[in-house]
């Protein structure tokens, strides 16, 4: 008998240390069907993977958006209420100038010493004529619209914020109280958000009460 056949004869009756032989008269391995099932269950399992990690991906660049859209009208309504309760200032105690220039309903116009023109680094009161003239409104920005602020009736508006949709003011008797309206919206659309053509809205709403306003 050859070598290789007396060595599996005496492999197929000796026991391993479970007490199974350690061959039982056919080659080790996996058969056919038992590599198809295997190969079933891990795509079944990379599947839903996959699955899981593209709705993950998609909260999350949609929880993105959101919090991108809700600084961006955060951001615009506390330059402006700020701003806007300083309309008036004038340290100097010189003749006023309008305060509230143009009380509109989707733009505002408001007067307030920003600028100096003596070189000596103190304000100078409301003196330098349309430098002192600031405007809130809404602007195209490349196709965006945005909020957009100027200091002067001919200069071009420095923005804000963008993707701002709305924005509204109304006022108090005397313009002593302005409340603003402001209303943001998500850059990209979200398949899953059915209203709106898929854009996310957030509006915001303050009121202002002017410190330099005369009573």
């Amino acid at each position: 008998m050859p070598n290789s056949d007396r060595f599996m004869e005496e492999c197929s009756v000796k026991d391993n240390m479970l007490g199974v032989p350690l061959f039982s008269g056919r080659t080790v391995g996996f058969s056919l069907v038992e590599l198809m099932i295997a190969m079933s269950v891990g795509l079944v399992v990379l599947g839903a993977m996959y699955s899981v990690f593209t709705v993950q991906n998609k909260t999350f660049g949609s929880q993105e958006e959101i919090v991108v859209m809700q600084q961006n009208v955060r951001i615009g309504m506390d330059m402006m209420t700020r701003e806007i309760m300083m309309a008036g200032y004038n340290p100097t105690g010189g003749t006023p100038k309008p305060r509230i220039v143009t009380a509109g309903a989707t733009s505002i116009t408001f007067t307030m010493d920003i600028t100096n023109t003596s070189g000596t680094g103190s304000p100078d009161g409301l003196t330098d004529g349309p430098n002192e003239y600031i405007t809130y409104d809404l602007y195209d920005s490349d196709g965006v619209q945005a909020l957009g602020r100027r200091s002067t009736s001919g200069a071009s508006r420095q923005p804000v914020a963008e993707n701002i949709t709305a924005l509204g003011f109304t006022y108090g008797t005397g313009n002593k109280i302005i409340t603003i309206t402001i209303t943001g919206t998500t850059a990209k659309q979200d398949p899953d958000y059915p209203a709106n053509g898929g854009y996310r809205t957030y509006t915001l709403t303050s009121a202002v009460t002017p410190r330099n306003l005369a009573y």
